[in-house]
């Protein structure tokens, strides 16, 4: 049995690795995509690491996926748990539910369109 705010916590997780996505592969991409080539060149020269994680884009979007799969398994297994019978905490209970969907879609969508960006734009550019 998950608690409720066990599953926002998955849902935080998953909105941050999602990110990372964004952040270590869509963003490039993007940045190179729109003609800021010299933009991404002065990051890269701040931030070093962006090469280094780079090179393991692949991996970081397969670890994502898996996190957000098990993530909504957990976000779909507590909808289906009983809520307390009190008002209140039954308002917060549904609540939390909410917000944990709405983190989850988000990441969902991050990763999506991170992963479009990633892969599937440099082909057509």
């Amino acid at each position: 049995m998950i608690p409720e705010n066990e599953s926002t916590r998955v849902s935080i997780i998953t909105l941050i690795a999602s990110f990372s996505t964004l952040i270590c592969c869509a963003f490039p991409a993007i940045l190179v995509g729109v003609g800021a080539g010299a933009t991404l060149a002065s990051l890269v020269n701040i931030f070093p690491e962006l090469i280094t994680i780079s090179q393991y884009k692949v991996q970081i979007s397969i670890v994502t996926l898996m996190i957000l799969i098990i993530a909504g398994f957990f976000i779909k297994r507590s909808n289906s748990l009983p809520c307390p019978t009190d008002p209140e905490l039954k308002d917060v209970c549904l609540k939390t539910r909410k917000r944990s969907k709405v983190i989850y879609l988000i990441s969902v969508i991050v990763f999506i369109s991170a992963s479009l960006f990633t892969y599937i734009v440099p082909i057509y550019i």
